[in-house]
């Protein structure tokens, strides 16, 4: 059970002025499990949701995700669903990642509340009543955060500056975006699209919309089996897609608002250098200066101009394509990106 020392940080979405109100009738929790190469930990991490859940008045379903695994998850997943017919089992024909992962599993799993851990037993089960209960009590979503036991300095202090960077271009207060232990409602899961490397960003994408947050601290336990998958180049993929989250949630419906605003200040910044360049000419000519270097026809800054003004009208093109766009398509069928091999339920 949750120990003394978690607390709650709780924020309400400014961006709506919706009233928070509590969920009613909940009765069924989902668990979201991507795993890949996590044969001993999933029949142990089973049994503790198991011991866990048996304390509460839930019904409970899972459906764990084997993301091209080459051991024996995918059977050890089975075996699970044969001595279980609550668990459900996605295989893939090959890792797609983990967006990918929990895409599949959003789409299969039925519950009023979905929760998501991973798979090597570092996130504690015995947390899980805290993460329900926030949601009970009207919040959207709700994030764990790992505020300690991370691992040692060349893991945590690259955790700690990745988290500050989106903190602060999203706007968005949590300390640990990059924590797989979160509870949702389900209204968030139908309401965002993940794709990509964005399952990082998934409170991100949910605060663009108005659903309202909370951040739990959690302990990071120590891993049983295996080793760990990550390594820095996550932490540079996730700077590229934070990149790709602040368009979407910014700019996707109104791409003329960046590319136009681009294409304004480089048109602007030609016809300044134009500018210049055309009365020096004009005052050179009329022998008012002197100074031959006023002359247009020798001044290199000629073609700078004539550059920032052509790709100033490209930017500026671009975004009114986009609105184009934007405005022409509705409700497009955006492609899974997995291929599923079975599915065991």
């Amino acid at each position: 059970m949750p120990t003394e020392a978690s607390s709650l940080l709780l924020w309400i979405n400014p961006l709506t002025n919706a009233v928070m109100t509590p969920a009613v009738n909940v009765k069924i929790v989902s668990f979201v499990l991507p795993a890949r190469n996590e044969q001993e930990s999933i029949v142990p991490l089973y049994r503790r949701i198991v011991e866990v859940m048996n304390t509460t008045d839930y019904e409970v379903e899972w459906v764990f995700v084997d993301d091209g695994s080459d051991d024996g998850s995918f059977a050890a997943m089975q075996a699970l669903h044969e001595e279980d017919k609550r668990v459900k089992v996605i295989q893939f024909r090959r890792n797609f990642g983990k967006a990918a992962a929990y895409s599949a599993g959003f789409r299969h799993a039925s519950g009023d509340i979905i929760v998501t851990m991973d798979t090597d037993l570092q996130d504690d089960p015995g947390e899980i009543p805290l993460f329900i209960a926030k949601i009970e009590q009207g919040f959207d979503l709700v994030v764990g955060w790992k505020h300690r036991g991370k691992g040692s300095f060349d893991k945590t202090f690259p955790s700690k500056v990745f988290n500050k960077v989106v903190a602060l271009v999203t706007g968005i207060p949590l300390h640990d975006f990059n924590c797989p232990f979160k509870a949702y409602r389900r209204a968030v899961l139908e309401e965002i699209d993940i794709h990509g490397e964005l399952h990082r960003y998934i409170p991100v994408l949910a605060w663009s919309k108005g659903f309202t947050l909370a951040e739990i601290k959690i302990k990071n336990l120590p891993r049983m089996y295996g080793t760990s998958k990550y390594g820095i180049e996550r932490y540079l993929r996730g700077m590229l897609d934070l990149m790709t989250v602040v368009f979407v949630t910014r700019f996707a419906k109104r791409p003329l608002h960046l590319l136009g605003l681009g294409g304004v200040l480089t048109c602007l910044s030609g016809f300044s250098v134009l500018l210049v360049l055309t009365i020096g000419h004009v005052l050179y000519v009329a022998g008012i200066v002197l100074d031959s270097s006023w002359n247009i026809h020798d001044r290199p800054a000629l073609s700078l101009g004539i550059l920032l003004m052509i790709v100033g009208t490209q930017f500026f093109s671009m975004g009114l394509l986009g609105e184009l766009i934007v405005n022409s398509v509705t409700n497009p069928d955006r492609e899974t990106g997995y291929s599923i091999r079975r599915i065991v339920e």
